[in-house]
């Protein structure tokens, strides 16, 4: 006669089964990636192949989509303008294994993002890695190449983390900065006051979080913290689960001034003693300023006892005036998109 099983021991078994099968669902979805990427790879290596080798010409690209989609009618993916992207993916990854451990770990469309924008091979690949790494989805992975993140990615915030704060924590911290922070999302000019940046941030929080790094979550603006019964209010406030760790961000519209440095640590030391738990890791400051001075940096952070970090940031270079007229309104743009809504063909 078999037992029956207490509600706790059923709903563990339950938790196991649910998660074996979500880590098959994820491998097949994986795997079935794979082979498409792999079959487009193969594709493109023959038609790539028969150019080069035979002299077939350009027509001859319509005719084997046309023949392919009467072949196999229920297949998507076989249009010119993919079997066209297909060549072009065989002679960027002459090699099988590439594709096999990386572009095949990507969607196809990602792929077809990464042939459009860029063109050195060494950025391409590092763009798929980090895609792998970080689960980018097709709009991030857009707004990251965009942005320009790989050309940004080397360039290290001037910190004074290795006096302030243990290994490796140092190490990971210095990580989560760069130098600048890119904010061509907004629509602010060179002269916004520091308030208006602030709300434009706010406004545009996703752009906002992905630019600043995976690991940032958003705690408050303008957050308040009460020392000795005055109220200061700090301009961002994030935690970032990584590091295990608040992060305040001070936000500055002018170039980087000593005083800055006193009053971020300042802060820190408020918010360590009044945020941090026990299994916090130290709070970390960031200055972000228009423009810095490496040796005025430096001096005003060399005797802090606080980690701080300073880096600037850039915002969209403002239009000619001629130009302001002409161009289309943010909701004209709008719906345009709705319009045009509908996935590459594929």
């Amino acid at each position: 006669m078999s037992k029956d099983l207490l509600p706790g021991e059923y709903d563990s078994f339950l938790y196991g089964l649910k998660e074996r099968i979500r880590n098959a669902q994820v491998r097949a979805a994986l795997a079935v990636n794979r082979e498409l990427v792999l079959l487009y790879w193969q594709l493109g290596r023959d038609i790539l192949t028969r150019q080069q080798q035979q002299g077939w010409g350009a027509k001859v690209i319509s005719q084997v989509a046309k023949d392919l989609q009467k072949a196999f009618p229920d297949m998507k993916g076989f249009s010119r303008t993919n079997l066209l992207y297909m060549r072009a993916f065989a002679e960027a990854y002459p090699d099988e294994p590439i594709v096999q451990q990386l572009a095949g770990q990507i969607p196809w469309f990602h792929n077809c993002i990464l042939l459009d924008k860029v063109k050195n091979p060494e950025e391409r690949l590092w763009y798929i890695q980090q895609t792998i790494q970080h689960g980018w989805s097709r709009s991030v992975l857009i707004q990251r190449v965009e942005s320009g993140l790989y050309r940004r990615q080397g360039e290290a915030a001037l910190t004074n983390f290795n006096q302030t704060l243990p290994q490796p924590q140092s190490e990971l911290a210095q990580q989560i900065l760069r130098d600048p922070y890119n904010f061509d999302f907004l629509s602010l000019g060179n002269e916004a006051q520091e308030r208006e940046l602030e709300i434009a941030l706010i406004r545009h929080i996703r752009e906002f979080l992905l630019e600043m790094g995976v690991g940032f979550a958003f705690v408050g603006s303008q957050y308040p913290i009460q020392v000795s019964g005055k109220e200061y209010r700090l301009d961002l406030l994030f935690y970032h689960f990584r590091l295990h760790c608040f992060v305040v961000v001070d936000l500055k519209t002018v170039e980087f001034e000593p005083e800055f440095s006193g009053k971020m640590n300042f802060y820190v030391s408020a918010v360590d003693d009044l945020l941090r738990s026990p299994i916090d890791h130290p709070t970390i400051g960031i200055i972000l300023c228009k423009t810095q001075d490496q040796t005025i940096v430096e001096y005003a952070l060399r005797d802090v006892s606080k980690p701080i970090g300073i880096s600037t940031y850039q915002l969209k270079h403002a239009l000619p005036e001629p130009l302001k007229g002409n161009l289309p309104t943010i909701e004209e743009l709008e719906m345009q998109l709705n319009r045009l809504s509908v996935e590459p063909d594929s």
